[in-house]
């Protein structure tokens, strides 16, 4: 099958009721979590100029557009992690991984003991994050944060496996990792910093199966924006494209139409399911907090889709006409952005 030297994004969030809004401390929270991860020194200086150029604190500030400055540079911060670790962990082997997953979630149980000198600085990050995060957050929180983490390093650990093996898993198997993977779950958490929310809520059915919905939307969105830059630069496999391609013979364009109307079902289910819940679930006529949970997840997938074009981190300076257009330029394999 040929590919073109061009593709078109399917237009996934065109009738997405969640727009586009963003916090009003983004400045100045942005300025303080970038001037406090850039002090760890984890990357070279051209290395964090390009990390920097991906502004995940812009994504933080679409995330949680009515987060307290306090509750927002937890954000942050968060997705400051999130990155580090991905980019540490993306050239490692399964051991070296979990070696960087122990470290983290080490951190993360026991953040008031300041971490060996002689370990990752992804460490002592994780560990400064959480120091920061418990000081304005509830018990409740915290379980279920440390909880969504630990799941969270444990599924990149899973993914350096397949890595190692070349191995291509098929759509329903990666999905069950890649939940973990894009790291969304400690990421909800964060809807809920500053309230405390019963478990009996987070754990009801329909808020797990609505989550898993917002979760699926966020992969499918984050797999077709980075698609490009990771087959250019031989790292396609952990990606939905990659694996529609391969697991049903579909070229590239057949493949995105594949995944456009998979989005289209799980959005629509989304919708209805979210409606459900406003109208019949009883904690959501008591509590804010909870009915600002489940709208956190929808403005989520509204957030990454923004937080993709706008940021350089897939489409370098393309970025905004990329989104109008639609229209991609498929790189050349080893190309770097």
């Amino acid at each position: 099958m040929g590919i073109s030297k061009v593709f078109r994004l399917p237009d996934t969030l065109s009738t997405w009721p969640w727009i586009r809004k963003l916090n009003p401390n983004y400045d100045r929270v942005k300025d303080q979590s970038k001037e406090w991860l850039e002090s760890f020194r984890a990357f070279p200086a051209t290395a964090q100029n390009a990390f920097n150029r991906c502004d995940f604190n812009l994504l933080a500030s679409l995330a949680y557009p009515n987060a307290s400055a306090e509750h927002l540079r937890t954000g942050c911060d968060l997705m400051n992690l999130f990155f580090v670790f991905d980019e540490y962990t993306d050239v490692c082997n399964a051991e070296e991984a979990r070696m960087l997953a122990d470290v983290v979630m080490d951190a993360l149980r026991d953040p008031d003991i300041p971490r060996s000198s002689g370990e990752s600085v992804v460490g002592e990050i994780a560990r400064q994050f959480w120091l920061l995060a418990r000081r304005t957050s509830t018990k409740n929180f915290q379980e279920s944060f440390v909880r969504a983490f630990d799941a969270y390093t444990t599924s990149v650990v899973e993914q350096a496996k397949d890595r190692e093996m070349h191995h291509i898993c098929d759509v329903k198997s990666y999905l069950r990792v890649r939940r973990d993977t894009i790291g969304a779950k400690p990421s909800f958490a964060l809807l809920y910093l500053g309230f405390e929310l019963p478990e009996t809520f987070l754990c009801h059915p329909l808020v797990e199966y609505i989550s898993t919905l917002a979760i699926d939307l966020l992969i499918i969105g984050n797999d077709i924006c980075s698609y490009n830059v990771e087959q250019a630069r031989g790292d396609g496999s952990h990606n939905m494209v990659t694996i529609v391609m391969h697991r049903m013979k579909l070229d590239l364009g057949e493949a995105m139409l594949w995944i456009s109307s998979l989005h289209d079902i799980l959005a629509n289910t989304f919708l209805h399911t979210h409606a459900y819940i406003r109208r019949e679930l009883p904690i959501i006529k008591t509590s804010d907090a909870a009915a600002k949970y489940i709208d956190g997840l929808g403005n989520w997938v509204r957030a990454n889709d923004c937080w993709s074009f706008e940021s350089e981190r897939y489409f370098g300076r393309k970025g905004p006409i990329i989104q109008s257009t639609r229209i991609v330029e498929l790189l050349p394999r080893k190309c770097v952005l």
